[in-house]
């Protein structure tokens, strides 16, 4: 078992593909953006991948952002196959974005996670990230 960061030169078609099959995982429902899009240059965007014998198993993805009040990372689609979990593969994907932010200089590092992912959430707070007394709005465009 292999972890790094995915670099947009590294892209085939067979990896675009393993990437959206395991996005579906996570979330079958949402509309994807082609990791070409979203690794396309202007767009401050970490994708750490875990491969097995070539097969992608795991990601996680940091996206970065500078606002007055810092230097930030939002970590986004945090997803382990399911046939995986267990093999603390979140785990060192976390790691490896944490390492990534702190070679940025991140200021702070965000994640939304819904109540009922109580394993996903045991995770980040093992990882020294702490819940944050605020509500999440969304308006869809």
């Amino acid at each position: 078992m292999t972890f790094s960061i995915l670099q947009k030169e590294e892209i085939t078609p067979e990896i675009s593909k393993q990437i959206s099959e395991l996005f579906n995982v996570l979330n079958a429902e949402i509309s994807q953006w082609d990791i070409d899009q979203v690794l396309s240059q202007g767009n401050e965007f970490i994708l750490a991948c875990s491969w097995e014998n070539d097969e992608l198993i795991g990601m996680a993805s940091l996206a970065t952002y500078k606002v007055i009040s810092g230097y930030k990372g939002m970590v986004e689609d945090v997803v382990v196959s399911p046939e995986q979990r267990g093999k603390g593969i979140g785990r060192k994907l976390m790691e490896l974005l944490i390492k990534e932010g702190q070679k940025l200089h991140l200021s702070e590092i965000l994640l939304f996670s819904g109540h009922h992912r109580k394993p996903a959430i045991a995770l980040y707070t093992s990882l020294g990230f702490n819940l944050k007394n605020s509500g999440l709005y969304t308006l869809k465009l």
